[in-house]
């Protein structure tokens, strides 16, 4: 699910979810329940994934993110997590500390952070296409190599060679066939 539509269709930031797990029905009640049964009852996982994205689709958003938010997240995909706060709270005409602030309570992560987690997706993409960890360091706006292997050991408690080789699960593929890579960009205005 994209960033900037999770408190639309959660009706609570993802900051007030707080670091635990909260199942689904303490969101959104019976109609989880009648979810969870249809995804057991499915048969494969192409049928499970449509009806995740049926039930997502009739969700009645509680809430719209600011613009600025989304322009803001938007500015951090397009540059594959290269964006400087400084620079995204000047395009937003808003100071950081308001920029940090409603980004926080609306995606859940502070503008550094997301920026952060997207460059290390893009990271992760590039390992796995077979780019060596040096290019990749490069590519995606690392100071050096020992940086992007922090974040790796950081993120993915893994080393980029590792990563690299990892065998997929089942569900990583099922997932990507289903819904495409991590910066999904539909044309709506929303965002990705």
């Amino acid at each position: 699910m994209s960033p900037v539509r999770a408190w639309s269709l959660l009706g609570v930031s993802p900051r007030d979810l707080g670091d635990g797990v909260v199942g689904v029905d303490e969101l959104w009640g019976g109609s989880a329940w009648r979810l969870r049964d249809q995804l057991a009852a499915a048969t494969d996982w192409d049928e499970r994934f449509t009806l995740m994205k049926s039930f997502l689709a009739l969700r009645d958003p509680r809430h719209e993110p600011d613009v600025e938010v989304v322009a803001c997240w938007n500015d951090i995909l397009a540059a594959r997590g290269q964006a400087r706060v400084a620079d995204l709270a000047r395009s937003c005409g808003w100071s950081r500390k308001r920029l940090w602030s409603r980004f926080a309570a609306q995606i859940g992560l502070t503008p550094k952070r997301a920026a952060m987690l997207v460059r290390f997706r893009c990271a992760v993409d590039g390992l796995l296409g077979g780019r060596t960890a040096a290019e990749v360091a490069a590519e995606c706006g690392y100071a050096d190599q020992a940086h992007l292997h922090r974040d790796i050991s950081i993120f993915a408690d893994s080393t980029p060679g590792v990563l690299a080789t990892r065998y997929l699960p089942d569900i990583a593929r099922y997932r990507h066939q289903a819904w495409g890579t991590f910066s999904q960009y539909p044309a709506d205005p929303l965002g990705r």
